[in-house]
């Protein structure tokens, strides 16, 4: 699966944008994308979980709150199309249980980056390494 038109961006990868600006590999992604007008797609869920994260880093004090304020208006301001589709749900609950994955969340970007046969771009090492043995080509992890 690879549309170069689109691709599939979970929370991940928006907080490490936002919060993680000069970071290389973000950065140098983030600036393919742009030039080549990549599509950036997402589940609804993504500033639910971009909200979340934010703020667990503002609770456990890593950031502060004028920092947290700020990377939220950020990412919500990016330039990202929201899907949802009632299937999608139906289908991210069979992948959740097919890839024996500890919650749904990301089971809806899978579903989502399957069903538009495109990527999926993370920056969470977890779900990488939690899927490495499905050999799914299309789930690409940022480093």
């Amino acid at each position: 699966m690879s549309n170069s038109s689109a691709v599939c961006v979970d929370a991940s990868i928006i907080l490490r944008h936002v919060l993680q600006p000069d970071d290389a590999p973000i950065k140098a992604l983030w600036q393919t994308w742009v030039s080549n007008e990549v599509k950036l797609v997402s589940p609804a869920l993504l500033y639910y979980e971009v909200t979340n994260g934010l703020y667990q880093h503002q609770r456990n004090k890593v950031l502060s709150p004028e920092t947290i304020w700020t990377s939220l208006e950020l990412s919500l301001d990016l330039p990202i199309t929201l899907v949802n589709e009632r299937n999608l749900h139906v289908r991210a609950r069979e992948i959740a249980m097919e890839y024996n994955l500890p919650a749904a969340y990301d089971a809806h970007y899978l579903a989502l980056a399957e069903w538009m046969e495109i990527d999926l771009w993370t920056a969470d090492i977890r779900l990488v390494n939690t899927l490495k043995p499905f050999k799914l080509k299309w789930v690409k992890g940022l480093a």
